[in-house]
């Protein structure tokens, strides 16, 4: 018997909700590398962290579960499943920020040679093109269509995981909550293997979300109340 059919202490919750998952750490993670779009396995740690927070994510009873393409993501989308049995759907629109020659640099190195680029690209400037390659609105515009593309398949009240990466989780949450692109520096980094949680918020406005939890290493608690 899977984690979610046997837990019940999560409430199922009214509107549909969206876990944006970052994978677990790899090698290059651990050495700053810029990763982009190489593909670069998970290490250790990073496959323990992927078995650790599926046990969690687990207890959400997904509906479905979609992932980048890339290695990383891709096997730790696998932990989920193991224990949900839900089919992984994997999605290219979902993979991270393709970053040029910054791809396999440090950060420190980066800095050295194109320091100027590095420092606005730091300070969320949408339009920079790291390395010659993706902006983040770029990078936004087609990891939301893959949200959008699984969320055809989500029934209401249920919960779709997307499994993706650090730079495109929060160009994905900044457009999907509709800040202007000069506060998208606003929303700090998502950690391996943590997640933001978004649910729909139809007293806004339709197709609007309300964000829940971030960078969240734990379950969601409902908000009993908004004041006090």
């Amino acid at each position: 018997m899977s984690v979610a059919a046997r837990s019940s202490t999560v409430p199922r919750p009214v509107s549909r909700r969206v876990v944006l998952w970052r994978h677990g750490r790899t090698a290059w993670n651990a050495a700053m590398r810029f990763q982009g779009q190489t593909d670069i396995p998970l290490d250790e740690v990073g496959v323990q962290q992927a078995r650790a927070a599926a046990a969690r994510l687990a207890s959400l009873q997904p509906d479905l579960l979609v992932s980048s393409d890339l290695l990383r993501t891709r096997d730790t989308a696998a932990e989920l499943a193991r224990l949900t049995g839900l089919e992984v759907r994997l999605d290219p629109g979902l993979r991270e920020t393709f970053a040029g020659t910054w791809q396999g640099r440090t950060s420190a190195e980066i800095a050295a040679d194109d320091g100027d680029a590095y420092a606005a690209w730091v300070a969320g400037e949408p339009d920079v093109r790291p390395g010659g390659g993706e902006t983040r609105w770029e990078v936004a515009e087609r990891t939301c269509a893959a949200v959008h593309r699984a969320l055809e398949g989500t029934p209401a009240g249920g919960t779709l995981v997307v499994v993706t990466h650090g730079g495109a989780a929060r160009t994905a949450l900044a457009m999907l909550l509709g800040l202007p692109p000069e506060h998208w520096g606003v929303l700090g980094g998502l950690s391996n293997c943590c997640w933001s949680v978004l649910h729909e918020d139809a007293r806004r406005a339709p197709g609007a979300w309300r964000l829940e939890e971030h960078n969240a290493g734990s379950l969601p608690e409902p908000v009993l109340t908004e004041e006090g």
